[in-house]
């Protein structure tokens, strides 16, 4: 369903969630090595997402990746949104461009109900909800 570009964001993105804040600002060598991705991978991955104000940066010598409060009201489709696009998770399982409702390919009937709730699910889960349920133990930082 996701990419794994898509997965290693969300990793990062949810480490960060837990571990800083604009006080406590991580580096990428600090995100990479506990979330097992390779530095200039979760770097590309990080910078498209602090463009879009996903989460936050500061150059410099005290400088690093972080969430505030705003990026905390990110949602998990955002991140989606910014790393696969919007279609990814509209797409069709089998790779059909002419599968939709009107047209729908042999598995569409079976999943897209279903998709439809993933997707809803994802657009109101957010990064700080995620965060409490990690710090409480609730579920675990995935590494």
């Amino acid at each position: 369903m996701f990419s794994n570009s898509t997965k290693y964001a969300i990793k990062a993105v949810l480490y960060l969630a837990v571990h800083s804040s604009k006080a406590h600002k991580i580096m990428i060598k600090d995100i990479a090595e506990p979330i097992n991705v390779p530095k200039a991978y979760i770097a590309k991955l990080l910078q498209q997402l602090a463009k879009r104000h996903i989460i936050s940066s500061t150059k410099g010598p005290k400088g690093g990746f972080y969430l505030d409060e705003n990026n905390r009201n990110a949602t998990i489709i955002d991140i989606v949104n910014v790393i696969d696009g919007e279609e990814r998770l509209q797409s069709c399982l089998l790779t059909s461009k002419e599968c939709n409702s009107a047209n729908p390919c042999a598995l569409h009937h079976l999943i897209f109900n279903e998709k439809q709730i993933i997707q809803e699910n994802l657009a109101k889960t957010t990064l700080e909800e995620l965060s409490r349920h990690i710090k409480a133990g609730r579920s675990i930082l995935p590494l």
